[in-house]
């Protein structure tokens, strides 16, 4: 069986997330045999030199996991896309592309964290293009842990004022990104989150009944999917 979560934004002053995640690291992931993590594990990632009490703790949960035998894969978000590959080698997990190819039994899907798809977002799609820069990841990691939390901080600030002052719609995917990106993957499947609207929406590409699957963020009640074969399930959760 395969798990799939995304959208956690795991941070410390929210222990409340905190303790969702631990529980369902030790008593939900260890069910399965795979657990896909599609971004926005953590609110913010200043990089994997962050030794904090807090990322440690995280990481020895994933750890433990992979140290199972079980197999563990991470996609970055709009928040921690400067997960790295130390950060991939302390958790035993796998960094994945932005597409990631699944099998549902005889359909072919794909995995994504879904901000790519926001075209109408185009404040967001120029300030993605930016971070996602190797020189501007080079220069943000070049400085001191102290400054990144700074920065960090400040970059929260500014998404969440953002935020508040946009349209709904506009922080949707757009309905031409998710076709063309089934199309080039030849995939029957989309499973993503970033929108925080979870759902189930059967579509219709080239003539193709196809699916677009939505995850949740995580508040008062976490939220992941189940695979097994070509079903997909969706489960709440709160402690």
């Amino acid at each position: 069986m395969i798990l799939v979560i995304s959208d956690l934004h795991l941070c410390e002053e929210r222990p409340d997330l905190t303790a969702l995640f631990e529980h369902f690291m030790q008593n939900i992931a260890p069910q399965s045999d795979e657990l896909y993590v599609l971004g926005d594990l953590y609110e913010s990632w200043i990089g994997d030199d962050d030794d904090s009490a807090f990322v440690e703790s995280t990481i020895s949960l994933f750890k433990a996991y992979s140290g199972s035998g079980k197999k563990l894969y991470f996609q970055h978000g709009n928040r921690d896309f400067l997960l790295g590959d130390v950060f991939a080698e302390k958790t035993g997990g796998q960094l994945l592309d932005e597409v990631h190819p699944v099998q549902l039994g005889d359909k072919d899907a794909i995995m994504m964290h879904g901000d790519s798809l926001c075209w109408d977002d185009k404040e967001y799609m120029q300030f993605r293009e930016m971070v996602r820069s190797e020189e501007w990841q080079q220069q943000l990691l070049s400085q001191p842990l102290a400054v990144r939390r700074g920065i960090a901080a400040d970059l929260r600030a500014k998404s969440r004022e953002a935020m508040e002052n946009k349209a709904s719609a506009i922080t949707d995917v757009h309905p031409q990104a998710v076709e063309e990106v089934l199309q080039q993957n030849n995939a029957q499947v989309l499973i993503h989150g970033h929108t925080h609207r979870p759902a189930f929406h059967d579509i219709e590409v080239n003539g193709k009944h196809c699916q677009r699957i939505v995850l949740s963020d995580w508040g008062e009640q976490g939220h992941y999917l189940t695979i097994e074969g070509d079903s997909v399930t969706e489960h709440y959760f709160s402690i």
